[in-house]
């Protein structure tokens, strides 16, 4: 099924299209989003990610896997969510059946194609604030301070989880560099998958680096990429490295 894009000129449009659909249950000031994993959600201030706040993601390195990694982690923390999803990007890259794989049907996002980043967090503010969606994604190069701090009162105001890639604007970029008012940020790369017995290729791995998080420690840990029914997993044997993480960051 193909999605129609809507143009951010007119947010009277993204507002009617909002309104439109229905409120996914589950909210709540308090309400936590846990990904399922002991050895995540422990380590996780809150025992899992707080539904009410602003969580950003980017590409642990400059290139296709890590960008891809890291859209798919958003896109399975979407996908935990009843409800439509609006996404709001700049550029028309969003790879529908990779989406589907991580478990974000086409049929529940909303997509806002925006012509510059100040439009995406427009669009984001908006989406979050009517509180009628499960999940409000967007991508930008540039956040500033000011504009993440008005997205984490959008996102407490409407009780909608925000996730916010963090694209890179040169290979050799930091995009966390900068300050945020984030409550979690995270780096994603593309990491080996398990070996096969027969010739062929395992499930996608990932390092995940909680590179800061609000009320917590930061820490790392290798994952397997999000299955259709958006639950990633922890490999057999494999444990966080806290300490590495910290001096990473």
């Amino acid at each position: 099924m193909t999605t129609p894009y809507l143009r951010t000129e007119s947010l009277a449009s993204l507002r009617a299209a909002v309104r439109a659909l229905e409120s996914p249950a589950g909210r709540g000031a308090g309400a936590i989003m846990p990904f399922g994993i002991d050895a995540v959600d422990r380590r996780l201030a809150d025992g899992g990610l707080a539904v009410a706040a602003l969580h950003e993601a980017a590409p642990a390195r400059g290139g296709l896997p890590d960008e891809a990694a890291a859209t798919l982690f958003l896109a399975a923390l979407a996908a935990r969510r009843a409800g439509p999803v609006l996404w709001a990007l700049a550029r028309r890259d969003l790879f529908a059946p990779g989406l589907a794989a991580a478990g974000l049907a086409p049929d529940r996002i909303l997509y806002a194609e925006c012509g510059r980043d100040e439009e995406v967090l427009a669009a984001m503010e908006e989406g979050l604030r009517h509180g009628g969606l499960a999940a409000v994604v967007g991508e930008a190069r540039r956040a500033p301070m000011a504009a993440t701090r008005r997205l984490q009162l959008a996102a407490e105001e409407g009780a909608t989880p925000a996730l916010l890639l963090r694209r890179r604007r040169k290979p050799a970029e930091d995009p966390l560099a900068t300050p945020s008012a984030a409550v979690t940020r995270w780096r994603i790369g593309a990491a080996p998958s398990a070996p096969l017995p027969a010739a062929g290729i395992g499930r996608a791995r990932w390092h995940v680096f909680l590179a800061r998080q609000r009320g917590g420690e930061p820490c790392d840990w290798i994952l397997e990429a999000p299955d259709a029914e958006a639950r990633l997993a922890l490999p057999a044997g494999t444990q966080h490295r806290a300490g590495e993480t910290r001096a990473a960051a």
